[in-house]
């Protein structure tokens, strides 16, 4: 007794510590007694899940196992398990939510997933979209009400609850037996019977227990909490095979799982085998053309699905709804076939359809008449093309030209001239009435020209009133077809010059008011030029227009005479002489009065403008005078248009045209004139007194003491000014030129915008003079390219080689 007590606490303990390991395998200190034989799937889906909480693969958990005392065995085991697992439900976490949750409501059924693929080779058979989209998967619905008639088997589960005076509510699968187990009651055989019939039976086997069910004062609730899944087979689809689904599926449902039938399977006489019996033909095309499901009935456990290989199919393209390629059964017409193409489009041929059959040794075609639709039997293989009606009109005629609707009429047999245009609501008042145009279409398809005399048409005179014809085009001309576009031009000083439209009896004055009148500059002298028409050529006159000259009131658009004006003239209405509006420059700076001032004369200088701005104060700099003028656009321009790199290619000169010109447009804006005030006041005459023009900036320096150092240098910055220290000075006291520093080429600007550059004679280098205010600027040297090894090899070789040649020239 002592021993087998021993056996199974230790039986026991094994089984605890299996357990305990298979919930906590990277927490558990101690791995070395677990047995993964003995795991169960709930043990390997709670691993997986750990494993996939942490973030850690089998492989990165095999080192944390082995140092816990596992062996690797035991884990190749393991390993092999989860693979399985894993490849069998494809997501663990989806698998245990699947398994162990439940929904909000409806009953429980285990997830059957089948990925569907967009079929390529069967694309145009008829049908074989319905079993490649997902959302098209006949599922049944598991949220309905417990279907009473539904036959109960082993794996479904019942929800019985009682309730009333006594309560009682469980959930009991049926077992592998057929019994279902109720605590008290004992148990109720269920399997092979209805829902309707169980719920009778448990109903009278707990009342037999509960006196309070007998008496009535407590009731019984059955339903269907978990519905079992069964085993059907599929022969012939895309994806034959068994399959595990619903006990509530559909044959439609299992035929979506499959991929619908195979490549030469037939849509239209499945089979569902029952007990080694067909038990229902399943014609798909019944629910494809009329949405019939009477087909689409309930599977049961070890039913099979054949699909064989179709009898015969046909194609019909062209001009159908539908295209495609269409199983035909024993005795169905062509009339059948084109309803399952849901009938002819817009545009098609309908009076007969031609059809390409296959005889034992070749082709054949034959042609179906639209009489024959409903007796003509299709036969396998054969190719039907329904073609477009013709792009003709069989009862068209056209009017278009001077009347109130011109477009396409119907034409009627006998329709004469005089109808069509009482259909077009009649001529309208610019109508040419001596002649009209028919273009009629004759027999061999060529085009002829009939000319009609309109008026005689209209009066009644039938010889003039032509009978029509189909696909006749009647042209109305309009008199102002025949009139030339007469215009005038008219330039100089009015609001809006350019071309107008010429009208007869048109004035100067009405020209001038329709272009928005005369500007304020506008002088009394008046320019037209007009044409001359002659028919004989003069060879002694040598004006090719005549010039007519007027004087008007300036700044009056009324005229008192009215001038005629004639087609094609151009009018010129001049400036006057003088007419300037006021210009203006800007002074800057270190002046008594800043501000906008007026450029007085013609001849304005900048010393009379300072000094209308009160003279430059005791702070100004005398050397930090000068002027900033704009660079107009005819200077870019200029530029642009002149070639400033004779020796390089055309694309080099371009660009550096280009670049240049971009320079001045973006960056510059300015240019920079240096002005010698201290020269100006002992002279007004002296060259840097310079006359001014509209926009010129003077800009008067405040008096600074510092030297700004910039460009190529250690650091930027400003030095105060120190007498007699020269050039070099500044730039060392901002630490020298940099490595890219240029410094032989260093350049200074003065405060009046003068620059002065560093020059040198034989080994003598000549600094320019600092001055307070000054600007140093330290260039960067340009991009050289360096001579490779190579390079340098080369040029030895070649010295080498003259030496030799020397050498051997004097022994």
């Amino acid at each position: 007794m002592k021993k087998i007590t021993c056996v199974l606490i230790l039986f026991f303990g094994l089984l605890t510590s299996i357990t305990v390991n298979a919930q906590g395998i990277l927490q558990s200190k101690d791995l070395s007694a677990i047995k993964v034989d003995y795991l169960s799937q709930d043990d390997l889906v709670k691993i997986a899940a750990q494993l996939q909480s942490n973030n850690m693969t089998i492989d990165q958990a095999e080192p944390i196992a082995l140092s816990k005392g596992m062996s690797q065995d035991e884990f190749d085991k393991l390993k092999i398990k989860l693979q399985d697992l894993t490849n069998t439900s494809g997501n663990i976490s989806n698998t245990n939510q699947t398994k162990n949750s439940k929904p909000e409501f409806g009953r429980d059924q285990a997830k059957i997933v089948n990925n569907k693929v967009k079929d390529s080779v069967n694309a145009l058979i008829f049908g074989s979209e319905l079993f490649d989209n997902p959302s098209l998967n006949f599922e049944p619905d598991l949220k309905l009400a417990t279907p009473m008639n539904y036959i109960l088997g082993p794996g479904d589960e019942l929800q019985v609850s009682v309730y009333g005076v006594q309560e009682y509510n469980a959930s009991i699968p049926v077992s592998v037996e057929g019994k279902i187990s109720i605590q008290y009651v004992g148990q109720i055989a269920v399997s092979g019977i209805t829902v309707e019939a169980a719920t009778q039976k448990i109903k009278a086997s707990i009342a037999k227990v509960y006196s309070s069910v007998r008496s009535g004062q407590s009731q019984v609730s059955v339903s269907l909490s978990r519905i079992r899944t069964i085993k059907i087979t599929v022969v012939g689809g895309k994806q034959p095979g068994n399959y595990s689904i619903s006990s509530l599926a559909t044959v439609y449902n299992a035929l979506h799982l499959a991929g619908g039938p195979g490549k030469n399977g037939s849509y239209r006489n499945i089979e569902l085998i029952r007990n080694n019996k067909v038990y229902k033909n399943i014609d798909i095309y019944r629910f494809l053309v009329k949405g019939d499901q009477s087909d689409n009935v309930n599977l049961k456990d070890n039913d099979v699905i054949r699909i064989p290989t179709y009898s015969q199919r046909v194609i019909l393209n062209g001009e159908v709804k539908r295209p495609g390629i269409f199983e035909i059964k024993k005795g169905e017409t062509f009339t059948d076939l084109l309803n399952f193409a849901s009938g002819f489009n817009e545009f098609a041929y309908t009076a007969s359809v031609g059809v390409m059959q296959k005889t034992g040794k070749e082709f054949k075609v034959h042609d179906i008449n639209e009489s024959e639709y409903n007796s003509y039997l299709p036969q396998s293989g054969d190719v039907f093309k329904v073609t477009k009606i013709l792009n003709r009109f069989e009862n068209r005629i056209k009017i278009d030209g001077a009347v109130f609707r011109p477009d396409y009429y119907s034409y009627n047999e006998g329709m004469r001239i005089s109808d069509l245009i009482t259909r077009a609501e009649g001529l309208k008042e610019d109508a040419y009435t001596k002649r009209a145009r028919i273009i009629r279409l004759k027999s061999d398809l060529t085009t002829e020209i009939v000319n009609v005399d309109l008026n005689a048409a209209l009066s009644g005179d039938l010889n003039a009133d032509l009978e029509l014809k189909r696909e006749d085009i009647l042209t109305v001309y309009s008199i102002l077809d025949f009139r030339e576009k007469y215009k005038v031009t008219i330039d100089g000083e009015v609001k809006n010059p350019g071309v107008y439209e010429y009208f007869e009896n048109l004035t100067l004055n009405d020209l001038v008011v329709q272009v928005g009148g005369l500007t304020g500059s506008a002088s009394k002298r008046v320019e037209i030029a007009r044409m001359i028409k002659s028919d004989v050529i003069d060879e002694n006159d040598p004006k090719r227009i005549e010039l007519l000259e007027l004087e008007i009131t300036a700044g009056n658009n009324e005229q008192i005479k009215n001038f005629i004006l004639k087609p094609f003239d151009v009018i010129n209405i001049r400036r006057i002489a003088v007419y300037e509006k006021p210009e203006m420059v800007v002074v800057s700076g270190a002046v008594t009065y800043p501000g906008k001032y007026v450029l007085a004369n013609k001849k304005e200088t900048v010393y009379n403008v300072v000094m209308r701005a009160g003279g430059i104060t005791s702070i100004a700099d005398i050397d930090g005078v000068k002027i900033k003028r704009p660079i107009n656009q005819d200077q870019i321009d200029q530029i642009e248009s002149v070639d400033l790199n004779l020796n390089k290619s055309k694309n080099d000169s371009i660009d550096s045209n280009d670049k240049l010109a971009r320079k001045l447009k973006e960056d510059l804006k300015f240019a920079t004139i240096p002005v010698n005030w201290e020269k100006i006041v002992k002279d007004k005459n002296h060259y840097s007194n310079v006359t001014l023009f509209p926009g010129d900036q003077i800009i008067v320096a405040t008096f600074n003491e510092g030297v700004k150092v910039t460009g190529n240098v250690l650091l930027t910055s400003e030095i105060p000014y120190r007498r007699g220290k020269g050039f070099k000075y500044y730039i060392n006291a901002v630490g020298g030129a940099d490595s890219k520093g240029w410094k032989k080429k260093a350049y200074i600007i003065y405060p009046n915008g003068k620059a002065s550059v560093t020059g040198s004679f034989l080994f003598f280098r000549s600094y320019p003079t600092v001055a307070p205010g000054s600007q140093i600027v330290v260039p960067e040297k340009p991009e050289t390219n360096r001579m490779t090894t190579g390079e340098w090899v080369s040029i030895g070789s070649v010295i080498t080689s003259l030496a030799l040649l020397i050498v051997t020239a004097f022994k």
